[in-house]
């Protein structure tokens, strides 16, 4: 049975939720971490603004560090001293909405042109 939002899991449960649901995110040193890589300066200030609304949003918010073509998002729970539901409800959300890519869905929306100069996100095949 889960906690609640605020209690804090151990790591064999952070380490098997993280490989069944966010295979991409790590667990190191008390923290759940993710590291994008961007295609330049410009993507990489797309994702740290797109994790700051969901964080704002969410009220529940990350440590973040960056450089030209990456961003790593860090999460724990300060309060709790640990890492929580909360951590990984946030990083649910950082993942669909960074990793959205709508060419591939099909529709209206063609998704960002393969040319370098508009290269945002380098996605995971």
């Amino acid at each position: 049975m889960a906690g609640t939002r605020d209690d804090v899991l151990d790591d064999a449960t952070i380490t098997a939720r993280l490989a069944q649901d966010l295979p991409a995110w790590r667990l190191e040193e008390g923290w759940i971490k993710r590291t994008y890589k961007t295609a330049g300066w410009k993507g990489t200030l797309m994702v740290i603004n797109t994790v700051g609304h969901l964080a704002e949003a969410a009220w529940h918010h990350p440590d973040i560090t960056a450089s030209y073509a990456w961003v790593e998002v860090r999460l724990t729970n300060h309060a709790a001293k640990g890492v929580t539901e909360k951590d990984f409800a946030l990083a649910s959300k950082i993942e669909e909405v960074v990793g959205w890519q709508p060419g591939a869905e099909g529709g209206a929306l063609e998704g960002t042109p393969t040319d370098p100069r508009f290269a945002y996100i380098k996605y995971e095949k």
